[in-house]
């Protein structure tokens, strides 16, 4: 997994291989009201059973056609407050849905598109949608404007760098947010209007290979408070010999200066299960002789047979200093769950794929509906 912070490689790359990937993903969150958003635009869905399953029977000759990533385009918006889900949409489809550039920097997914401008460093976002499982329209502007910028390049130096290619682009390890969502009752008519001000974070992911032929488990996750703003990375490698990446981004806001930190003891424990979700820990550990960050997965925000997002309380000491509690948002995915012709069925509820019919998606959703029902 190299890492870098290049703006240039934000861009879309056009991966062309059978199984590669590429997504760009916002988040934000408003402390004040408790509202929480995340938005990914995706070129080659890496999680999608119908990109897999295309993938699995081109590799082993059942099919002739190799699966082209833009022909698995995808677009994500989940929406919470105070942790409870309120919207949930992930739309996929073909290359016809899907928009980009190799010069310039934005996507379009159907209506929903984010833009850069590099001369205010700030990305635009403008969202519509419909989400007729949920007789719901979302529609949304938001504006991330980018805080400081950091510098840092790091290779995967495992088999002597002879790695399939898997990037992690951190391109806003935080942002100032502005904007507004509504979301629209397609029944009544009745619409629920969100003024967002709060803080963001963006980044951007692409390999040329799916994640589950390299890449065992991952950690991610990210804070803001007043006196620090932090990003970590954990990514362990389906070749046990691999040494695991481990990275922690420290900016201290009381002196201004950021601290990378990529060689660190990483430790787990707590561990739980669900019945469609991975098993994983509760409190992690990242620490060397000058820091230690402890992170507890306070509450699950969403969940899957591969992934889970929680709401997270994370403890910080740098050197001899007092310690500080922040509040964030993390990701824990196993990528070698895709594998699991079982839970491809369970990941089809979560999908509207255009053009297929799925079953397990209509009785997800009728289900879903009748608990916002009942919650109302």
């Amino acid at each position: 997994m190299n890492i870098s912070t290049d703006p240039d490689q934000e861009i879309w790359h056009d991966m062309q291989k059978p199984g590669a990937y590429e997504w760009w993903y916002f988040d934000a969150e408003e402390k004040t009201s408790g509202y929480s958003v995340v938005l990914i635009w995706f070129a080659g869905f890496p999680f999608s059973p119908y990109y897999t399953n295309h993938y699995e029977q081109w590799k082993n000759n059942i099919s002739p056609d190799q699966p082209l990533p833009s022909n698995y385009s995808g677009f994500s918006f989940q929406l919470y407050k105070h942790g409870n889900e309120i919207i949930n949409f992930i739309r996929e489809g073909g290359q016809e849905l899907f928009e980009s550039s190799h010069s310039t920097i934005g996507v379009r997914f159907e209506r929903n598109l984010f833009s850069y401008n590099a001369l205010r460093d700030e990305y635009s976002l403008d969202i519509n949608f419909s989400f007729p499982a949920r007789h719901k329209t979302v529609k949304a502007t938001l504006l991330f404007k980018s805080g400081r910028r950091i510098s840092y390049e790091k290779k995967d130096a495992n088999n002597e760098g002879n790695v399939p290619l898997h990037q992690w682009l951190l391109s806003v390890p935080k942002a100032d947010v502005d904007g507004l969502i509504e979301v629209i009752d397609q029944t009544t008519g009745n619409v629920h209007q969100i003024p967002f001000t709060g803080k963001g974070y963006h980044d951007h992911n692409f390999g040329a290979v799916p994640m589950q032929e390299y890449i065992a488990r991952w950690y991610w996750g990210r804070a803001f408070s007043v006196h620090y703003d932090l990003v970590y990375y954990v990514v362990f490698f389906k070749n046990s010999e691999y040494q695991p990446l481990t990275l922690l981004v420290l900016q201290d806001n009381r002196c201004n200066t950021v601290t990378m930190y990529d060689t660190m003891s990483f430790g787990e424990k707590n561990f739980r299960h669900g019945v469609f979700s991975p098993v994983h820990s509760m409190d992690l550990e990242l620490s060397n002789e000058l820091a230690r960050v402890k992170i507890h997965h306070h509450k699950v925000l969403d969940s899957g047979p591969f992934y889970l997002r929680f709401s997270t309380d994370i403890i910080v000491q740098v050197e001899d200093l007092h310690p500080e509690k922040i509040r964030g948002m993390s990701e824990f995915l196993v990528p070698l769950r895709l594998q699991s012709r079982v839970m491809r069925i369970f990941t089809c509820s979560r999908i509207w794929r255009n053009g297929v019919h799925s079953v397990m998606y209509d009785s997800y959703n009728r289900f879903k509906n009748s608990l916002d029902w009942n919650n109302q």
